[in-house]
């Protein structure tokens, strides 16, 4: 048990995880194991994480990517290059349960610290590998981020209007956190593998292959009928309609149609009932031939009202609709409110910080955040003089040294 688990309820209590990875992908598997009770060791460079001046950075000069995605953390600062430094992340290792790593493959089993040395370490050590193409096949050397899994995985490809270049979805890192996510699954599947089986194993993700997992039907129906899916703007492949609309007030809303009853739906708060018939545009065959008229129709409708009437009239039909937001408008809505999706967390230095709340939700054994992303080492005398045991003197020597 890590110290400061035993009298709680969380369902990772009782794991530690050595977190040795940069940037944001394989980061954010350690924080989700985090939120829900693992002992998160973060180990940096003495000169800090590239993402503590990732993206937007506040007065004190912390970022608010690291503050928030390196959440619940304890940093230590130690060079794995150095011998002394190999030394103490071996200790470390034997006393973990998860190690998660994201250097080019082949940089840990330069350090002397790849897999077959972690598993002489430790046995049922489970190793998460988060590389930009996985650990096998021609590209395995080829670094990446998520603009270029986005691409590689082809999603960029579908994002964007049809005469239009194709465009990031959305100005987000998602392919690095949907690479977190299933990291996190595999770190967690293995741990019960773990408690089941008595062995460990590693996980190996490239940051392409989470993105192509989503992309629902495209490579069963490609590889069955040749069908290249390309851009659409706002609409979809295989249903009309089924897109973004601007209300009468410039405000704009997503609708989904996604089956027949929807539509039915749809077509008595427009009062076009006739458009639900057979041999008009009742089976999504014929709305599909006729994507633009139908999109045209539902365009008119929408424009006929402002935003709040038109989703309020539409609820009434039990449409599926909602409005396009902002970040502006989120920090409005009363759900994001009730749901808890944003937290404040008080920051030294830095005063309240808001970010998004834990997910999932557990109705028993919640996960929760602790405290923001740290300063750099700011948990060295906790790991290396507590759970290391190493003196007062020791430590110091090898600070000094530019090993810590």
């Amino acid at each position: 048990m890590t110290p400061d688990s035993a009298n709680e309820k969380l369902p990772m209590s009782g794991v530690r995880v050595l977190d040795l990875a940069t940037m944001l992908a394989a980061p954010f598997c350690g924080t989700i194991l985090g939120e829900f009770g693992a002992e998160v060791i973060k180990v940096e460079l003495r000169g800090g994480n590239s993402s503590r001046s990732f993206g937007t950075v506040t007065a004190t000069g912390s970022s608010f990517i690291w503050l928030s995605e390196q959440r619940n953390k304890k940093c230590i600062t130690l060079d794995l290059r150095k011998p002394e430094g190999k030394a103490l992340a071996e200790q470390l290792i034997a006393q973990s349960d998860i190690v998660v790593e994201n250097f080019m493959p082949g940089t840990l089993e330069r350090w002397g610290l790849g897999y077959e040395r972690l598993k002489e370490i430790k046995p049922d050590i489970i190793l998460v590998r988060v590389t930009a193409y996985g650990q096998t096949g021609p590209y395995t050397d080829r670094p990446g981020f998520a603009r270029v899994a986005h691409a590689f995985a082809g999603l960029s490809n579908l994002a964007g209007e049809p005469d239009g270049r194709p465009v990031i979805p959305g100005s987000t890192s998602l392919g690095d956190y949907i690479t977190g996510l299933y990291a996190a699954l595999g770190a967690m599947l293995s741990y019960v593998a773990r408690e089941r089986y008595g062995i460990g194993q590693q996980v190996d993700i490239g940051l392409y292959e989470g993105v192509f997992r989503m992309l629902d039907e495209m490579a069963s129906v490609y590889a069955k009928t040749g069908f290249v899916r390309t851009r659409l703007g706002a609409d979809t492949v295989n249903l009309v309609p089924h897109s973004h609309y601007e209300c009468g007030d410039g405000k704009w809303v997503a609708l989904a149609c996604s089956n027949e009853e929807m539509w039915r739906r749809m077509a008595t708060a427009m009062g076009r009932e006739d458009m639900t018939h057979p041999d008009t545009y009742g089976h999504v065959s014929k709305r599909l031939a006729a994507r633009d008229y139908i999109n045209q129709v539902v365009g008119d409708f929408m424009r006929s009202k402002p935003r709040d009437e038109i989703i309020a009239h539409c609820l009434s039909f039990e449409v599926p609709i909602g409005p396009l937001y902002d970040v502006s408008d989120i920090f409005k809505d009363p759900q994001y409110e009730a749901r808890g999706n944003l937290q404040k967390v008080e920051v030294p230095k830095e005063g309240t910080v808001v970010m998004p709340g834990v997910l999932p939700k557990l109705s028993q054994t919640p996960g929760r955040i602790k405290w923001a992303g740290p300063d750099i080492g700011a948990h060295n005398d906790e790991i290396y003089m507590g759970l290391l045991g190493l003196s007062r003197e020791e430590l110091d020597r090898l600070t000094q040294a530019g090993v810590i």
